[in-house]
């Protein structure tokens, strides 16, 4: 029996799985292994952390299929020269082939005391105490957010349709938020927080935390719940495995997704090294061709890869309004709004 392992059921991961199931060899059995009975829609914590959805709004659950055995708990170790991955409380899981698909953790830029004093919307159960944070604070109360790009503008203007009677406020190191996207967009956004009173600081230097405050070199900025969205990079697990890896600490990997030295070893994701900005598209086509490739080599025949094309970006300005990139045209208002919804639920039911 072939075992195929696949290391987290986020949008890539689980991707590699629906692909595989549904032309999979009778001699082939998969492995889906992460720490949630279900996947958690990353794309939409935002609207968690600012309580306008439910946990059980952004759940999916994982296929049920003859030839996929769900196997729940925290890796520890992948022995990639033994072909073993290290699980808590079980026997290592052997494999043939194996998906290292398990997504990224909050680069804080070793800034003293921004994971001590900041929250998260990184995992589903770090996005559940960032929503306890944020709705207790008392009405008037202060939340500052650090970051001004997708994650950070989706929180925000989420969290001022949900909580009109509090203070919000992006910090941001750049010109203006969303400042890798066309100057047409961020003034759109910025206008929508000016209409909204959400406040926006640029050209911020975070230079530490602590309870209450955020310092921007020597100047405090004082605040109730501060909430992180300045970064990302790999999680834990991948940053300590001793590999060729790109400036970002994400595994340098061939055409076919694969670990140039462990062949049936693939990266995917936030762990792999792309041309691309990380992504949940992207996680998603990584993952349909790493199941080419995998069924390809199931039926000993050549796997063949065309190149990844990205549809463009989506995000929300609320429940009403957003933006969007595609093909470098700007989408602006309601029309992206729509369509970001229409993708949720395609992912929903394509996922579940």
């Amino acid at each position: 029996m072939s075992k195929i392992v696949i290391l987290g059921g986020g949008y890539g991961g689980i991707t590699v799985a629906q692909e595989l199931l549904e032309h999979l060899p009778k001699h082939a059995q998969i492995f889906l292994v992460d720490r949630m009975p279900y996947q958690g829609l990353k794309t939409e914590y935002y609207a968690l952390a600012a309580g306008s959805v439910s946990d059980l709004d952004i759940r999916v659950n994982y296929p049920i299929h003859p030839q996929l055995t769900m196997v729940y708990g925290n890796i520890t170790d992948i022995d990639l020269e033994n072909k073993l991955v290290h699980i808590t409380n079980r026997d290592p899981l052997p494999y043939d082939s194996v998906v290292i698909a398990l997504g990224c953790t909050d680069n804080y830029h070793n800034i003293a005391g921004a994971y001590d004093y900041s929250c998260s919307v990184q995992s589903l159960s770090a996005t559940r105490r960032t929503y306890q944070q944020i709705n207790d604070i008392r009405p008037y109360g202060q939340v500052t957010i650090v970051g001004g790009g997708l994650s950070g503008v989706e929180i925000a203007s989420e969290l001022r349709e949900c909580r009109s009677d509090i203070n919000i406020r992006i910090l941001d190191r750049g010109n203006s938020v969303l400042s890798a996207f066309p100057s047409k967009l961020q003034e759109y956004v910025s206008s929508w927080f000016r209409l909204h009173d959400v406040e926006m600081r640029s050209n911020i230097s975070i230079t530490s935390l602590e309870q209450g405050i955020v310092y921007n070199n020597n100047e405090q900025i004082f605040t109730d719940v501060t909430v992180w969205t300045a970064g990302i990079q790999p999680v834990g697990l991948v940053q300590q495995m001793t590999l060729p890896k790109d400036p970002q600490g994400r595994l340098i990997v061939n055409g076919f997704h694969e670990l140039p030295d462990f062949p049936h070893v693939y990266v995917i994701g936030d762990c792999s090294s792309q041309p691309f900005s990380p992504s949940a598209q992207l996680a998603g086509a990584q993952g349909k061709q790493v199941a080419e490739v995998i069924h390809a080599r199931l039926e000993n025949k050549e796997p063949r890869l065309s190149r990844i094309k990205l549809k463009g970006v989506l995000g929300s300005l609320g429940k009403k309004s957003g933006f969007g990139l595609m093909g470098g045209t700007p989408l602006l208002g309601r029309i992206p709004r729509m369509l970001k919804s229409g993708v949720l639920w395609r992912s929903k039911r394509h996922f579940g």
